[in-house]
């Protein structure tokens, strides 16, 4: 951004490309395929090469685009990395939640600040970044459904692997209002369904209450939270410093006087190693197997107990000599380094050896929100950070 003119131009410009992001109503497990049209369409325009990943359906869309090196060098490949997806709208909004609307140095929308504005700064900038003297690649990675367990990013993941896109520096956008985070939980998320036999509750005998013995899995469960209370690591980087778990809901039954058939229990655990959900996993299966599958078969044969993954996002483990971490740190000043309790994409792409920071523009207390918003002055802030990216990636 070498003149005020073009430095303002570009923030216009992210501010146009924000506006639009808005209006296409992604919300997690619905069509975001225009969207990702859209942004393909500006890549193209200014000759990124890229391909597409999808859910089964195919309606739901990754994109990866890549603007290749102009010189060869040893310098690592930039992921710049976002979801496309938002959270459903509750009602209460002063304005329309899709159209965005600018007050007060504020653009209210959603998706606002989680996490269109980051989408928006690295579409504004991939002109920069195409007429550069580039030494090294940029990647514009954007995925569907991070907000229900990162259903996308895996999809990508696995196609990054066949094609060989590794060791390179990837910082994913979640607001953070330009922190640097380094370090997060993992979130695993279940569905566990009883199924047992109806009745009249006058006979309980002769019937299999699902919701009883859902009740009991409920009760091992929070046995289990303490155990991995006691499994907590001494050096743990987090608050609380051990593994987490949380039950969602329980839902089944249908009358005061009728033992119930069905019954589901919602749960989740965030643990602080991978080893905390294994143990936590094998344990309740083991319970569940056991223990209340056998008493329920004895009444009724066909009686179940069935877990289901709802989505299993790996945690974000701190490297000391993150490569992610020294670049933005080299580019904003800032060398603290902070934990944070919500999950990312961010160990999915560290999983497959590829440095990751996560650093974007706005703040997670207004994500998800009524009103949700980003302040204006964090879009210039991460172009300000593209720009430092564009100078460590020219040739001297």
């Amino acid at each position: 951004m070498s003149t005020e003119n073009s430095s303002d131009q570009l923030f216009n410009n992210s501010v146009k490309i924000l506006t639009d992001l808005i209006s296409f109503k992604t919300i997690s497990g619905e069509d975001n395929s225009s969207l990702i049209n859209y942004c393909d369409e500006i890549l193209k325009k200014i000759g990124a090469t890229s391909f597409r990943t999808f859910d089964h359906e195919k309606k739901r869309v990754n994109l990866f685009a890549t603007l290749k090196a102009k010189n060869s060098s040893n310098k690592k490949p930039i992921i710049l990395s976002g979801h496309t997806d938002v959270v459903p709208v509750s009602k209460g909004w002063n304005t329309d939640p899709f159209v965005a609307t600018i007050k007060d140095d504020k653009l209210f929308g959603r998706g606002a600040c989680d996490m269109k504005g980051f989408i928006a700064c690295t579409l504004a900038f991939a002109p920069i970044y195409a007429e550069a003297n580039s030494d090294r690649d940029i990647h514009f990675s954007y995925t569907f459904d991070e907000e229900t367990a990162c259903i996308g990013a895996p999809i990508l993941i696995a196609e990054l692997k066949k094609r060989g896109v590794k060791d390179g520096i990837c910082i994913i956008g979640e607001p953070t209002n330009m922190k640097i985070i380094d370090a997060h939980k993992g979130c695993y998320e279940y569905t566990t369904y009883f199924e047992g036999l109806a009745g009249h509750s006058s006979a309980p005998h002769k019937g299999v209450s699902a919701v009883e013995y859902a009740t009991r899995y409920v009760n091992k469960l929070i046995e289990l939270r303490e155990k991995l209370k006691e499994r907590s690591p001494k050096d743990s980087i987090f608050d609380p410093p051990h593994s987490t778990l949380s039950i969602g809901g329980i839902f089944g039954g249908i009358a005061h006087n009728v033992i119930a058939d069905k019954c589901h229990v919602n749960w989740e655990t965030r643990p602080v190693v991978k080893e905390d959900g294994v143990f936590l996993n094998l344990e309740i299966d083991k319970y569940a197997n056991e223990v209340l599958l056998p008493e329920m078969k004895k009444v009724f044969p066909k009686a179940s107990i069935n877990k289901k993954i709802i989505g299993e996002v790996i945690g974000f483990e701190r490297d000391e000599k993150s490569n992610a971490c020294e670049l933005v740190s080299s580019l904003t000043g800032d060398n603290t380094r902070e934990v944070v309790s919500f999950g990312t994409e961010a160990g999915l792409f560290q999983e497959i050896g590829i440095s990751t920071v996560v650093c974007g523009p706005g703040s997670i207390e207004q994500a998800h929100k009524v009103d949700e918003f980003i302040v204006l002055d964090e879009l210039k802030k991460c172009l300000s950070l593209l720009d430092g990216i564009k100078g460590q990636s020219i040739s001297n």
